[in-house]
């Protein structure tokens, strides 16, 4: 079964939602609740590419500290937390590492998703070739199906819209690992990861918002619904599909708020795939 989320900013008809990368601004109680009484998971996400210095200050000032204050944060609204850590070079794994174990401290790994706050997920690249560092130890010591930490990885998109091919080839990487690398990146279970796809370009609508039949969540379906696993996890398919981003992708350009809404995109694909609202427990193998 395929779940179709969201890792930017609240989007109505998805499974999740996120903040804007940093700091939630403006986003209060009400506003989650609104979300919650439809059936839509909230979450924040915590960072992005332009946050990657303060990510790295954080950690190296005090990493169990900003665990437990996201943990408080997730505990006051009622929402889960996205780790989006973009350092490419030399990521401060150790101190990532005290940061999910404060959070885990707080908020306990809950594989029925019965407890919103204990959703707790981390972005990788589009594939294997970038953030290798975290993609490396997310892979073998996060997201195993046997000793699950995270909940799930998503598998941003890259720098422009791909093709299918582009696309799918990106997701293959991750179900197959780097072996030759040194050290080897493991194979990752294709139920622990979504595919990202773009929603919003700079002047013009996408397909992925407003056609279903000429999208990619449409051309790679088969794919991310059947890809094996590959050395890690036992069933076939990708945990689902994620979009950048609603609302509004970039400071200029175009929004996906009305008139410009993505009911033809992401809502018929959601029908398609028969997606259901409220998100059921993910799959873990």
């Amino acid at each position: 079964m395929l779940s179709f989320v969201e890792p930017l900013k609240l989007l109505h008809g998805t499974n999740d939602a996120t903040t804007v990368n940093g700091v939630p601004k403006g986003m209060t109680r009400d506003i989650v609740q609104y979300f919650t009484t439809h059936g839509v998971r909230v979450m924040l996400s915590i960072g992005g590419i332009t946050y990657t210095d303060a990510w790295d200050a954080a950690l190296a000032e005090n990493a169990p500290l900003l665990g437990r204050r996201a943990a408080a944060l997730a505990s006051d609204l009622g929402v889960g937390i996205e780790i989006d850590y973009e350092q490419n070079t030399d990521p401060d794994l150790t101190g990532l590492q005290a940061f999910i174990d404060a959070y885990r401290a707080a908020h306990p790994y809950d594989a029925s998703g019965a407890d919103p706050t204990a959703r707790l997920t981390i972005d990788t690249a589009a594939g294997d070739r970038w953030l290798i560092g975290i993609n490396r130890k997310a892979t073998a010591d996060w997201l195993r199906t046997d000793t699950p930490v995270l909940d799930y990885a998503n598998a941003m998109v890259p720098a422009r819209q791909p093709s299918a091919g582009s696309a799918i080839a990106n997701w293959q990487e991750h179900v197959d690992g780097k072996p030759t690398y040194s050290p080897p990146v493991p194979p990752l279970a294709p139920a622990k990861f979504t595919g990202a796809v773009y929603i919003g370009d700079q002047n013009k609508s996408l397909p992925e918002c407003t056609d279903f039949a000429n999208s990619l969540q449409k051309s790679t379906g088969s794919f991310t619904q059947t890809v094996a696993p590959n050395g890690a996890g036992t069933g076939s398919g990708m945990l689902g599909y994620m979009f950048w981003a609603a609302e509004r992708p970039a400071t200029r350009g175009i929004g996906t708020t009305p008139p410009n809404t993505c009911e033809g995109g992401v809502g018929a694909g959601a029908t398609a795939y028969g997606i259901p609202l409220p998100m059921p427990a993910l799959r873990r193998g």
